[in-house]
């Protein structure tokens, strides 16, 4: 066997063990998603952004962004950088489905990224939105303890036990269908005493 045969072996077997290790740590980003996506209404995304008052000095994430529709109306409306993070491959089609309906200077303003939001480092973020469970908003506790003081986090519906809203919240936002509620948190959180 000739010197390059035993080459190309040798090559073709390190690429091999390279795949197979590198398989285990791919799967692990193909989480499910914790809750179902339920899209919010416009007018609760309207109102989540305005108690925010994002503005083009604002980074927002949208944690568990769906169809992107949150990040694309901070962009739009408020010319606010926002990023989209979800785990589910349907629902960041969606988002990018929506950035592309976007004006091209507009589009430029959102990233929509496949992350699982519980290892996010958020210290970018001013803002945080939110329509998760309340046990899962729970989670996010220590991410976003560590949010700049003066971070806004919103949250459609859901409270964040162990942690005091703002003044005046929650809120309600009537929709065609029902009526939402809508918390606000500013940093630093103010932890509840058990």
């Amino acid at each position: 066997m000739r010197w390059y045969s035993r080459t190309a072996i040798v090559a073709a077997a390190v690429l091999l063990v390279v795949a197979v290790v590198a398989l285990p740590s791919s799967r692990a980003q193909d989480k499910e998603p914790d809750v179902i996506f339920v899209p919010t209404p416009q007018e609760v995304v309207d109102k989540m952004l305005e108690v925010a008052k994002v503005s083009d000095k604002d980074v927002v994430y949208d944690l568990g962004c769906g169809d992107g529709r949150i990040v694309c109306t901070a962009a739009r409306k408020y010319k606010a950088k926002a990023f989209g993070f979800d785990v589910d491959p349907k629902r960041i089609s969606e988002s990018e489905a929506n950035k592309k309906k976007l004006d091209k200077d507009i589009q430029k303003l959102v990233t929509i990224e496949k992350k699982d939001v519980f290892k996010l480092d958020l210290s970018d973020a001013n803002v945080v939105t939110l329509y998760l469970l309340p046990s899962l908003n729970v989670k996010l506790i220590p991410q976003l303890k560590k949010l700049k003081d003066g971070s806004r986090i919103v949250s459609h519906d859901f409270d964040m036990k162990g942690v005091t809203p703002d003044r005046g919240f929650p809120i309600t936002v009537k929709s065609e269908n029902r009526n939402h509620t809508v918390y606000m948190w500013t940093t630093p959180l103010k932890i509840e005493k058990e």
